[in-house]
C-alpha cells in the first residue's frame, strides 16, 4: 500500500488539473496564435507561467486505484500488475484465467 499522503497530493493535483484546464488551455492558444502580436504572446507566455505548476496535467501519477502503487501500472485496468493478480486469482476479474507453473 502506498502513502496515504502521496494518493492524497496525487488526488490533490487531478482536481486542480480538472479546474483551471480551460484556463490553461486558453492561454496556451493564445501564445501559439502567431497571428497575434509578439507583446500578446509574450503576456499569454508570463499568465501561464503564474498558473500553479500543478495544474500542469504531466504532473498527474498513474496509481493503482486498489493499492495506489505507482508502478508498473496497466491503464486499461487502471491497477498494478500485483492487484491484478491478487484480483485475478481470487477469481473477481471477468475473462483473467489463472495461471501458475
Amino acid at each position: 500500500m502506498a502513502k496515504k499522503s502521496a494518493v492524497n497530493r496525487n488526488e490533490m493535483v487531478k482536481k486542480l488539473v480538472k479546474q483551471l484546464a480551460s484556463k490553461r488551455a486558453a492561454l496556451k492558444a493564445t501564445a501559439n496564435n502567431e497571428a497575434l502580436p509578439l507583446e500578446d504572446r509574450f503576456e499569454a507566455r508570463l499568465k501561464l507561467a503564474k498558473l500553479p505548476r500543478n495544474s500542469a496535467a504531466n504532473r498527474i501519477r498513474n496509481r493503482c486505484e486498489v493499492t495506489g502503487r505507482p508502478r508498473a501500472y496497466y491503464r486499461k485496468l487502471k491497477m498494478s500488475r500485483i492487484a491484478l493478480r491478487e484480483l485475478g486469482s481470487a477469481g473477481l476479474i471477468p475473462g483473467l484465467v489463472k495461471s501458475s507453473w
